[in-house]
């Protein structure tokens, strides 16, 4: 039988056998001077027990290369989770040398993050 070449997903399938937070979550990113600020925000309400459970500050952490310095803030009557990563901007948008100072690029990086389903 025919079907997509080896790692690639049709439009809307998680890969067989694993997930990523984009196959359950839209994630959002800002910034607050160097602090680097994102929201995690599951499509559907089971997916939001898979992520916080999978998605702790630790966990973000390790997979950012960071200390542990990073918050999670849960809001499950929204529901969100929402990780403050401090000082990871290199100055901020104004002090910044490289092309992505409010962080945009480093959500999509959370997006490939591993979940445990």
């Amino acid at each position: 039988m025919g079907g997509l070449p080896m790692g690639e997903r049709a439009m809307g399938q998680p890969p067989m056998g694993r997930l990523l937070v984009d196959d359950l979550a839209d994630v959002r990113a800002g910034d607050k001077g160097d602090t680097l600020i994102l929201a995690v925000l599951p499509r559907e309400a089971a997916h939001y027990v898979v992520l916080e459970r999978t998605l702790t500050a630790q966990a973000v952490a390790r997979h950012f290369g960071r200390p542990d310095d990073v918050t999670r803030t849960v809001l499950p009557h929204l529901p969100a989770l929402v990780f403050r990563l401090p000082a990871i901007l290199g100055g901020g948008v104004t002090g910044y040398p490289g092309l992505d100072g409010h962080g945009k690029t480093l959500g999509y990086h959370l997006l490939m993050f591993p979940v445990e389903s």
